[in-house]
């Protein structure tokens, strides 16, 4: 009779490389939002390579450390990126004049309702993963918010300054978090603290 062996494969924790894709990508296109830069042309390559292969990249490794959570979440959000970039590329007219002739923004609007409805749930279950992590989420709830009421025309200036602001802040909380992802495996110990889960779903 045969005998069966069980052989594990160890895969680094892969949140730290999404979560720097998602901080430069959310810096840049956040610069743009806010009026510091113009255009999203030098916006798509980050989206493309940061936002959206790296996170896709933290995905599939996730996936391979069986977290439903972390993989979802960096799949989720790298999808996104993919159909920003392009949307941007239809925008522009790369793929004709009558295709982003045609290009109506409120079906946008109901693509990040979508989003924002999925990050409302991952927000919960964020809450027991840590606090900067949670913080990560509830701004990208924000995030969602102001892209859905600029695009559906509902305080469409207000909207705009909402995700405006909300996406520097989640740049910001996705550095620190990339940050202690790596720092504390690297030295073995908490040298940047993320804070404890709320303890409230799961004990």
């Amino acid at each position: 009779m045969k005998e069966l062996h069980n052989v594990k494969i160890v895969t680094a924790d892969p949140s730290a490389l999404g979560l720097f894709g998602l901080a430069i990508i959310t810096l840049v296109a956040s610069s743009q939002k806010l009026g510091v830069t113009n255009g999203v042309s030098l916006v798509l390559p980050w989206a493309i390579f940061l936002g959206a292969s790296a996170q896709l990249v933290a995905c599939i490794n996730d996936f391979k450390h069986n977290n439903t959570f972390g993989a979802t979440a960096f799949g989720a959000y790298a999808f996104f990126w993919f159909a920003m970039g392009f949307t941007w590329i239809i925008q522009k007219g790369v793929l004709g004049e009558g295709l982003a002739a045609a290009a109506d923004t409120k079906q946008l609007g109901f693509a990040f309702l979508g989003y924002l409805i999925f990050t409302m749930f991952m927000t919960i279950g964020a809450m027991e993963t840590h606090k900067v992590l949670f913080s990560i989420f509830l701004f990208i709830d924000f995030l969602f918010l102001g892209l859905t009421m600029n695009s559906l025309g509902v305080m469409p200036e207000l909207g705009h300054h909402i995700a405006a602001y909300s996406e520097l802040i989640i740049s910001l909380l996705s550095f620190y978090g990339c940050g202690a992802a790596v720092l504390n495996t690297h030295f073995g110990k908490v040298f940047l603290p993320v804070g404890k889960p709320f303890g409230i779903f799961k004990k």
